[in-house]
Parts: C-alpha cells; sequence; structure tokens
C-alpha cells in the first residue's frame, strides 16, 4: 500500500515525449509505498504577478495538486541547453505568491532522458539551481541521465533494457528511501 504520493512533473508538452514514456516506466517501477501521479503542466497560461490576487483555474488546480502530493519528481528533457519553458512555467505559478511557495520543504528528484549524447545533463544543472532557490530540498544521488534509444521504453512504460530498467529499479529506490528520510524533517503543516 502506498504511503507517500509523489506527483510528477514531465516537462516537455508532446504527448508522445520521451520523458512521458520514462515517467511511466517509474510509475511502474517505483517500489510499493511511492504511488505516483502526473500533476499536468499543458495547461498552464503564462505567470505574471497580475495573476498572484486571483489564480485562474487551471493554476489553482495545479498548485491544490503539488500541494497535495508529499513529494515531486521532474522528468525532463533538455532544451537549447536548458528547461523547457514549460516546466519552468510550471514551477514560477508553483512558487507564487509569494509566501505561497508549494515547493517548500518538498522533497524532489530530477530524472531525464534524451537522444542527444549529453542527455539532459545541463537542463538538469539548471533545475537543481532553481529548486534550490525555492527551498526544495533534491536527492543528489544516484543522478540519472537516461540516453533513449529506439525502443528503449514502450509507450505503456515498459522498459526494453535490463540494465536500465535496474538503474530506473534502484534510482526510485533510493528516491522512496530520500522521501521517507526527508518526511521526518519537515515541519508539520498548519
Amino acid at each position: 500500500m502506498a504511503q507517500y504520493t509523489i506527483g510528477y512533473l514531465v516537462g516537455s508538452l508532446a504527448t508522445g515525449s520521451i520523458n512521458r514514456k520514462l515517467a511511466k516506466a517509474l510509475a511502474r517501477l517505483a517500489p510499493p509505498d511511492l504511488a505516483l501521479e502526473e500533476i499536468p503542466i499543458r495547461d498552464l497560461p503564462l505567470y505574471s504577478y497580475d495573476y498572484d490576487a486571483d489564480f485562474p483555474p487551471a493554476a489553482r488546480t495545479f498548485k491544490q495538486a503539488l500541494d497535495a502530493a508529499d513529494a515531486v519528481l521532474l522528468v525532463t528533457p533538455e532544451y537549447n541547453r536548458s528547461i523547457p519553458g514549460g516546466l519552468k512555467n510550471a514551477i514560477d505559478w508553483a512558487s507564487r505568491p509569494f509566501g505561497h511557495n508549494s515547493f517548500t520543504h518538498k522533497p524532489a528528484a530530477i530524472i531525464g532522458a534524451s537522444p542527444g549524447e549529453i542527455r539532459s545533463a545541463i537542463a538538469q544543472q539548471h533545475l537543481r539551481a532553481i529548486l534550490a532557490a525555492c527551498d526544495c530540498p533534491l536527492m543528489t544521488a544516484p543522478e540519472a541521465y537516461i540516453h533513449f534509444t529506439p525502443g528503449l521504453i514502450s509507450d505503456n512504460g515498459d522498459v526494453t533494457d535490463p540494465r536500465c530498467e535496474h538503474f530506473l529499479r534502484r534510482f526510485m529506490q533510493s528516491y522512496g528511501q530520500f522521501v521517507a528520510r526527508m518526511a521526518k524533517l519537515r515541519p508539520a503543516k498548519g
């Protein structure tokens, strides 16, 4: 039975995203005490502080889902040596308005896939800096930069390479242990 709800954000807005396939694989390979649920970012308008007094419905729904999650997993590609604009926009919504940052004290991990040789290393480095500014504790190891080759993960999340499947299962076990440790340290709500 799941003990922790993990909200995951897929950095790519594309329906057929390889990172969405990766997220599905991670949900399948997660230990039983983790329940992964996607928190969609596709419908968020561009953030502006003009909305701080009254968030639009899509942003309210997004923040409520993030607030309800015990932890967050960011599954992202790399666009132009950084994170996708849609993901940055979602982080901006989550961290606003001032004093209502949904990332504060929420344990997070980052993983990403790319067909390129650099994988998502630079995007993850940028994302770590952004989340540190959001007071979001990050799992620092193991790091996970997945070289996505055709057929590595099916549309429903089946991993075809046993070594990759083993690595992803180990990554999720480490993340589950990190979430449990952080849960003991997180201040009580209220």
